[in-house]
């Protein structure tokens, strides 16, 4: 794994032989568990490290993960961004968000297996669970990836971000297009885009963009909407 050793140095990124063994056993336990349960298509261990951990780590380039105390993954699935980052990160205390129970039982169990403390998982839709007391502008980060399009993925993440916290939205190729629609939802829901980075991931010619939305006040009672709602009438569109 010379490869993931460069990665992890380009990223500025020192991890434990503990930290190292638990990337490896995710690893393992994803493609084990995908046997029975769809959650990748890659099961390839080497696209592994690239396409899940990797891209998932790009984000400490775009944000001071170090600094950060409460952070929820917005439709994590197999735990991606979030996971990859709570490993690198312990400091955090990462909820990971699903509205597949399946996924949740699988976070649950892997949570075990790589004995990480400070991790919970809630088993509800976005537009649920921002609704909740608990979870409602109560979070420093909102991190997704490949959940929705922009304009969407405003309303599912920004209310549950604490006023002066961030949204972290890594998107592909169309990240340029969607951050340009979102704009508007993004103003109603308190926001306001702080930073954008781009990167390609190694092995082929796929883009990462990174949008870092800073969120001003508390989440408006309007938002978010009923479910349903949100993806036929996106803000702003």
């Amino acid at each position: 794994m010379n490869q993931w050793k460069k990665w992890l140095k380009e990223l500025n990124l020192t991890l434990s032989k503990e930290q190292e063994q638990q990337f490896e056993t995710y690893a393992h336990e994803l493609v084990e568990y995908n046997k029975n349960v769809n959650l990748t298509r890659i099961t390839d261990k080497d696209e592994i490290y690239e396409k899940h951990f990797y891209d998932s780590l790009l984000a400490s380039q775009c944000y001071e993960f170090d600094q950060v105390e409460t952070m929820i993954d917005v439709g994590g699935g197999a735990g991606f961004p979030g996971m990859p980052l709570k490993i690198a990160y312990p400091n955090i205390k990462l909820t990971v968000l699903d509205a597949s129970k399946k996924r949740i039982q699988f976070l649950e169990h892997l949570a075990d297996v790589l004995n990480i403390d400070g991790v919970s998982f809630v088993h509800a839709r976005a537009e649920d669970g921002a609704r909740d007391v608990n979870h409602r502008d109560q979070y420093d980060v909102a991190i997704a990836r490949a959940v929705a399009r922009m304009p969407v993925l405003a309303e599912y993440c920004l209310p549950f971000v604490k006023p002066q916290g961030v949204w972290v939205a890594l998107k592909g190729k169309s990240g340029a297009e969607e951050a340009d629609e979102a704009q508007e939802a993004i103003r109603l829901l308190q926001g306001s885009v702080a930073d954008q980075h781009y990167f390609e991931l190694p092995s082929e010619s796929s883009e990462r963009r990174i949008y870092v939305v800073g969120k001003k006040d508390v989440t408006p009672k309007t938002y978010p909407r009923k479910v349903g709602t949100i993806t036929k009438k996106p803000l702003g569109l």
